[in-house]
């Protein structure tokens, strides 16, 4: 039975972000808060416990994947309002990137159920920041598709989007999916290929398709592991200026000379500043 000073109390979910390979990225305020919440959700528990035992938490835990998210949702926020704090993990890195628990946190903030994140470790970040690609702008797509034609389509999609594109991929179809990008794009499309981060055998390689493809011909080990791949935005071709950026030039060209405007317009669109600039200059003659 539950006492009168924790009936009064309403639960936490933490969103805790756990290592994506090197124990020692565990935060001190996650170490602190995986061994005062009262229960751990984990994708995983058999994985989970092995980081749990390697600080000495300890700490009962209950498995919440893809498949039973939605059933445990609303048991989760009862558990809350019975004053029970939770922590939620993933295998590795930051939870529902690409992992479970959307289903729980949304129904949480649906209720009213107090979330709070603890941040840390996240592969498409920490890829990204290391890739030399573009980091202003980027998107994170999650998974590429399991079909071949699917795949390719996403790959198009993904560089006609002018923004650096950051995806995670498996280590049985990588070189299925290098071989979709080359029938996309080209065998010279750029590729930054990144594995294993923050464990021993962290891999990066930037090249073309082709160079990728021979750099994991040569050693299958390096096809092995958790992979990140990022692709560069294609700029796109000033062939039409579209009518939004247009908007935006009318409204920026007042107050500002044409070639301030243009590089505005062209980093918020993805556009070439100088092809855009010329083509204004062109059309008012």
């Amino acid at each position: 039975m539950l006492n009168e000073e924790n009936s009064q109390k309403i639960g936490t979910l933490y969103i805790v972000a756990t290592p994506i390979g090197n124990y020692d990225d565990l935060s001190q305020r996650a170490i602190a808060t995986l061994s005062q919440v009262d229960l751990i959700a984990a994708e995983d528990t058999r994985h989970t416990g092995k980081l749990l035992s390697h600080f000495g938490i300890k700490a009962k835990t209950f498995a919440l994947h893809d498949h039973n998210e939605k059933q445990k949702a609303q048991q989760i926020i009862d558990q809350l309002n019975q004053g029970l704090d939770i922590a939620l993990v993933s295998d590795a890195g930051t939870p529902l990137i690409s992992d479970p628990g959307y289903a729980v946190v949304n129904l949480c903030r649906e209720q009213g159920a107090h979330v709070t994140p603890i941040p840390g470790a996240c592969a498409a970040i920490t890829a990204v920041c290391c890739s030399g690609l573009p980091t202003d702008r980027f998107q994170f797509v999650g998974f590429t598709p399991a079909k071949s034609k699917a795949r390719q389509e996403f790959f198009i999609d993904a560089v006609n989007s002018g923004i650096t594109s950051i995806m995670y991929e498996s280590t049985h179809r990588i070189m299925a999916s290098l071989d979709d990008l080359a029938e996309a794009l080209g065998d010279d499309q750029q590729v930054v290929f990144a594995k294993e981060l923050t464990k021993t055998f962290e891999t990066f390689f930037n090249g073309s398709v082709s160079e990728l493809k021979a750099f994991l011909t040569n050693d299958p080990t390096k096809q092995r592991g958790e992979i990140v791949l990022m692709l560069p935005g294609k700029p796109k071709l000033i062939d039409d200026v579209p009518p939004e950026a247009r908007k935006m030039l009318a409204l920026l060209e007042s107050e500002m000379p044409m070639k301030k405007a243009c590089g505005i317009v062209a980093d918020y669109f993805g556009m070439k500043k100088n092809a855009l600039y010329k083509t204004i200059i062109d059309e008012k003659g």
